[in-house]
């Protein structure tokens, strides 16, 4: 009889087991499905996810652009700061005594810890208030750029201790913003959300040149109160945060909730990643884009300074610094660039996707190749003509850009949401460290090592410059055959990631039915 008994009990559980299967599917198949809304407010043809988004956050549509606003800002505040320091070069140089392989040293030490530090917020961020850390971070960040400001002439060595831990700061916010952006918007709306986040680099970035060029001019060349402007606009970013930034739940977007953190799993995660070759070619290819994105934030500048000495289109200064506002021009090209560069390739890459499932990888490795060749050209004519070179490299940077959006959504999309926190910690580890944080170093280094012979030479030091910097075509180029392999792969990657998913919210679904 007690044979029986559990025999009839065993047809029972799976007579349940596969009736809840059944109510699972159909609730699958509802998620892609006009299914009824609470509201009948609603517009007809709207995005069941994203209509259905508000109970899940607990954050109007409203309130989420708000939020979106506030972390572009502070974005846009970090990047300006970087930009200043890099417009500020020559001032630096005169302060501390030091050549083009200190300068590389400021920025392999920031973006050293800055990419090291990525891990432990990225680690914190799966288990803590994401809105408290990155308010501390912002804190401990202003505070530090502020201080730099007071370093004494010729200490270089505590100016690059303040830096480092300015990076270590700065990675507080730039590894969680984008993933509170990702919880509060789904599917298209989320890509235009996140490129609208990115815009922040290249607008920052030249206001950046162009606030550290003419400010510092004007005060006579006193490099210490440009610094100070960016401290004073990261605290009023702080106070937004505290007071208008609500945290939406982690993952509340997809319908996933957050899952405890098991280290096991973690290094599961990170060896599945790494057998993703549309995503390690991927970040390959953002790597090269990063060492050459550094190099030309770094070291262009400088180029065009030197080369204006050479054409002699303006006479010799008698001052330790010459200032010809090529940092300012510079920088007004950035922005231009990055704003046509960015939009334009998220536009691009949308469309033809329509027509070639492969049209990331295919637009970013293209965009690179192209590059490569413009920027050759400009480095190759800057003794030749300003003009020319001015408008090569505002061609070169366009392209660059077009990659920008496109390469940090790929290396997202091809893993599964499971696994999205550990990709994009990995991917800013590889591209961050491998890309720009060594770039002025290795550069800087060449230019030093070619200009041994006759440093007061000014023709000398600027070739040795531009040879130093003919390195990045080359890296270029190898950064968009990445691409164009990882466009071999991304099709296949992508439906691993959509059936991990899919088995994700099924196993979720079974485990939360009553």
């Amino acid at each position: 009889m007690a044979e029986v008994a559990a025999a009839m009990r065993k047809c029972e559980v799976e007579a349940e087991l596969e009736e809840r299967g059944a109510e699972n599917m159909a609730l699958l198949d509802n998620s892609t499905k006009n299914t009824p809304l609470p509201s009948d407010d609603v517009e007809k043809g709207a995005d069941p996810q994203e209509q259905d988004l508000l109970p899940r956050t607990g954050i109007s549509h409203t309130c989420a652009i708000i939020i979106l606003v506030i972390l572009f800002y502070i974005n846009l505040v970090t990047y300006m700061a970087t930009s200043i320091g890099a417009a500020i070069l020559p001032y630096l140089q005169a302060s501390f005594k030091i050549d083009e392989s200190g300068i590389g040293l400021i920025s392999i030490v920031f973006t050293g810890s800055y990419v090291l530090f990525t891990l432990v917020y990225g680690f914190l961020g799966d288990c803590c208030s994401r809105k408290c850390i990155m308010c501390v971070g912002m804190a401990i960040w202003s505070v530090t750029e502020f201080c730099s400001s007071f370093t004494p002439d010729e200490n270089f060595t505590q100016f690059l201790i303040i830096k480092g831990l300015t990076g270590a700061a700065a990675a507080s916010y730039s590894t969680l913003a984008p993933s509170i952006i990702a919880d509060l918007f789904v599917g298209d709306k989320r890509s235009r959300m996140l490129y609208i986040y990115n815009l922040a680099v290249p607008v920052g970035s030249g206001l950046g040149y162009i606030i550290g060029s003419t400010v510092t001019s004007a005060l006579g060349g006193n490099w210490h109160w440009t610094v100070r402007i960016c401290p004073a606009l990261g605290i009023l970013g702080v106070l937004l945060m505290i007071f208008l930034v609500k945290e939406p739940s982690r993952g509340p977007a997809e319908g996933n909730n957050s899952k405890s953190f098991s280290l096991r799993r973690w290094f599961s995660d990170v060896k599945l990643i790494s057998k993703n070759r549309s995503f390690m070619f991927s970040t390959l290819g953002t790597t090269a884009l990063n060492f050459t994105a550094g190099a030309i934030d770094i070291c262009v500048p400088e180029l065009l300074l030197r080369a204006r000495k050479i054409l002699q289109e303006t006479a010799p200064c008698q001052t330790d610094v010459c200032n010809y506002h090529d940092s300012m021009i510079f920088g007004i090209v950035t922005v231009v660039a990055g704003i046509i560069g960015i939009v334009a390739g998220v536009e691009i890459a949308k469309r033809y996707k329509k027509y070639n499932p492969r049209a990331d990888p295919l637009v970013c490795g293209f965009s690179l190749l192209g590059s490569a060749i413009f920027l050759f050209l400009a480095f190759y004519l800057a003794n030749i003509s300003l003009v020319a070179t001015y408008v090569l490299i505002f061609i070169g940077e366009i392209l660059l850009m077009t990659n920008f959006s496109i390469s940090a959504d790929i290396c997202l999309y091809v893993v599964s949401p499971a696994r999205t926190t550990t990709a994009q910690a990995m991917f800013m580890i590889l591209s961050n460290l491998l890309g720009d944080a060594i770039s002025p170093l290795i550069i800087g280094g060449i230019s030093n090592l070619t200009n041994r012979q006759n440093p007061d030479s000014a023709r000398l030091s600027f070739h040795s410059l531009q040879y130093a910097l003919l390195a990045c075509p080359f890296v270029v180029t190898l950064g968009g055959a990445c691409f164009l392999l990882a466009s071999f792969y991304i099709e296949k990657d992508c439906e691993k990631a959509e059936m991990e998913d899919e088995d994700c919210v099924l196993e979720e679904v079974i485990v939360t039915s009553p």
